[in-house]
């Protein structure tokens, strides 16, 4: 059995980590740690576990083999750097760290102390991305110049987001650094190159710290380019995905869950009509891979590949935004 401490329920998230963790066989939450004490030991309660004064003392427990970190995003490379350091694997909520430079501590300290560390990018598992990638490798829609993923919700205008989600100290940002992540990660993903640079054009709807509506545009050294959407204030926005090349082009939501092709490229599919491409069976989930890491002693070195990336385009967006500039990847330091 895998012995599970809890390190915050900050994110909105945190809960359902805590219901995947209990239903796995192989894993059980036996400690919490928050911030919030008072919202830390509630939890702790909640589910039968003890609760830790202090972060030091969960983690120097010898009866904890692991942790799940959904503690605000500014406190990530802290809390990760010393549970590594203490010997304990790590789930942990997107993005990795606010910045490259955070980012790459945390892996180093997850390979200097041999844990094995999981991001969790969900959409990675899913289906119409397997089917979306098999599509992508063999090249059916030709050269691709353009990538466009979108996800939006109406938690800013509905009022179900906690007020803590538009805390810049805490978030480091609003719709585009939390939702936004999984347009992003898709779309570096379908882009399938290392991009240049990131723009980015935020809206205050509901006049937040942080923005509730946000685009950012990736540019990339072929000249393909990258749109990524997210947003808290649609009430009806369906989770999408473009992706047009030279030969076709790949749609999928729009509205409906369905996964769309039309293609010149012989073979692929036809150029007269859309055609509907059967999505793939959904992998296991993120958490469930990290537990087989675990017991496997392998890494999940896609993963982690895509969550530094993910982060450095999140820090370039940033930047982006606060200079009203294109920023280039290559100034960040890492």
């Amino acid at each position: 059995m895998i012995r599970i401490g809890k390190i915050s329920y900050w994110h909105v998230h945190a809960w359902d980590y805590t219901k995947q963790a209990q239903q796995h066989p192989e894993t059980e939450i036996v400690a919490v740690w928050d911030e919030i004490e008072e919202r830390g030991r509630e939890a702790a309660d909640r589910i039968g576990a003890r609760f830790h004064g202090t972060l030091g003392d969960l983690l120097a427990s010898d009866d904890i083999d692991a942790v799940i970190v959904d503690a605000p995003t500014s406190m990530h490379r802290d809390v990760m750097v010393e549970a590594a350091r203490a010997g304990k694997h790590i789930f942990t909520e997107k993005v990795l760290a606010p910045t490259l430079k955070e980012a790459n501590e945390i892996v180093a300290a997850v390979n200097e102390n041999g844990v094995k560390l999981t991001v969790s990018l969900p959409r990675l598992n899913d289906g119409y991305t397997i089917a979306i990638r098999e599509l992508l490798a063999e090249e059916a829609l030709g050269q691709i110049t353009l990538v466009r993923a979108r996800l939006s919700h109406n938690g800013a205008t509905a009022g179900w987001l906690p007020e803590h989600f538009f805390n810049k100290e805490q978030c480091l940002g609003g719709a585009l650094i939390d939702l936004g992540c999984h347009p992003m990660y898709l779309t570096h993903l379908f882009l399938n190159e290392a991009s240049t640079g990131v723009s980015v054009q935020y809206g205050f709807v509901t006049g937040k710290e942080v923005e509730d509506n946000a685009v950012a545009l990736l540019s990339t050294p072929s000249g393909a380019v990258g749109i990524v959407e997210a947003g808290f204030v649609n009430a009806h926005s369906p989770f999408t995905i473009e992706i047009h090349g030279t030969e076709g082009t790949l749609l999928y939501g729009t509205p409906e869950p369905k996964l769309l092709l039309r293609t010149s490229k012989k073979g692929a599919g036809s150029a007269e009509a859309w055609r509907e491409v059967d999505t793939a069976a959904k992998r296991e989930s993120a958490f469930e891979q990290w537990v087989g890491h675990i017991r496997n002693n392998t890494a999940a070195e896609e993963n982690i590949r895509l969550a530094l990336a993910l982060t450095k385009l999140m820090e370039a967006a940033g930047q982006s935004a606060q200079e009203g500039r294109r920023v280039r990847l290559e100034e960040l330091q890492g």
